[in-house]
């Protein structure tokens, strides 16, 4: 019997860490699946989307900077996808994509049964307005955020996600250069690509933004998070978190949909973290 085809999508993709927890996933719950990464230019994305459903595949997760891309190629949308504005997760149905959303759901397990955070009451700091920043917002604001603000290099981009959640007093939006009068924040969550790309937002943010209790968040992982991280550090951050566990509980929720099981995350994500050490220390 042959293996079913699934992929991550993304531009770039080699670092993906998904092909390595879904291949572990499928061993432990006994399900062959093929899984691999392709890198699709967002022009190409369509494209390379047919391709792929052509030679077999049934299922599919996306990653920058195709999260909002797919949401438009989607048939059909989960709520979650909806609210979000963007899609991570490509599920086929009856010839058809549903559209999934499962990032906001995999940081908020990885933050609260992880890391034991409490996230209600919280004000939180959003840093990016993009496919990563839309897909985690509406899961912090059912998690019991109070107060949301959102920054970003384009101001409209920051409107428009702020119009998406559809919260006017609880989300707000604010410029870049203004973060300095924002006053402090229990959680700091950097939803940009900083780290990946020179061009990207800086990563110089005030310390006045940090009180006793702030976790910061960065929904990367590996080199790409190291700069947002050493920046928690120094301006002593309750909390630094990487976007590892965010990554291995998302890849969860979008196993389940495509299989009707849920695998079990904590060996997978102890794997990982210690394949991160042997790197580090082998340098």
């Amino acid at each position: 019997m042959s293996a079913s085809r699934y992929a991550v999508f993304g531009h770039p993709v080699a670092h993906s860490l998904s092909p390595r927890i879904h291949s572990e996933f499928g061993r432990q719950t006994g399900i062959a699946l093929d899984y691999t990464a392709i890198d699709a230019a967002p022009a190409d994305f369509a494209a390379t989307l047919e391709r792929f459903v052509a030679e077999g595949g049934q299922g599919a997760n996306v990653t920058l900077p195709l999260k909002e891309l797919a949401y438009g190629l989607s048939a059909h949308l989960s709520e979650r996808a909806r609210r979000a504005g963007a899609v991570n997760t490509l599920a086929r149905r009856d010839g058809q994509w549903l559209g999934e959303n499962t990032d906001g759901a995999g940081l908020v397990r990885d933050l609260t049964e992880r890391h034991g955070l409490d996230l209600r009451g919280r004000r939180v700091l959003l840093l990016g307005a993009g496919g990563a920043a839309r897909g985690v917002a509406p899961a912090l604001l059912e998690a019991g955020a109070t107060e949301m603000v959102i920054v970003n290099r384009s101001p409209t981009r920051a409107d428009a996600l702020s119009d998406v959640l559809g919260e006017p007093g609880r989300v707000t939006t604010r410029y870049w250069e203004d973060l300095g009068a924002q006053g402090d924040f229990e959680l700091i969550v950097n939803a940009t690509a900083a780290g990946r790309r020179a061009d990207d937002l800086p990563l110089t943010l005030p310390s006045s933004l940090v009180n006793s209790m702030t976790a910061a968040v960065d929904l990367n992982y590996g080199e790409a998070a190291i700069a947002f991280l050493a920046w928690a550090r120094a301006a002593q951050c309750r909390y630094a978190i990487d976007g590892l566990g965010m990554l291995v509980e998302q890849a969860a929720e979008s196993f389940e949909l495509w299989h009707g099981v849920r695998p079990q995350t904590d060996l997978v994500y102890r794997g990982l973290r210690e394949r991160d050490a042997l790197l580090v220390s082998a340098d």
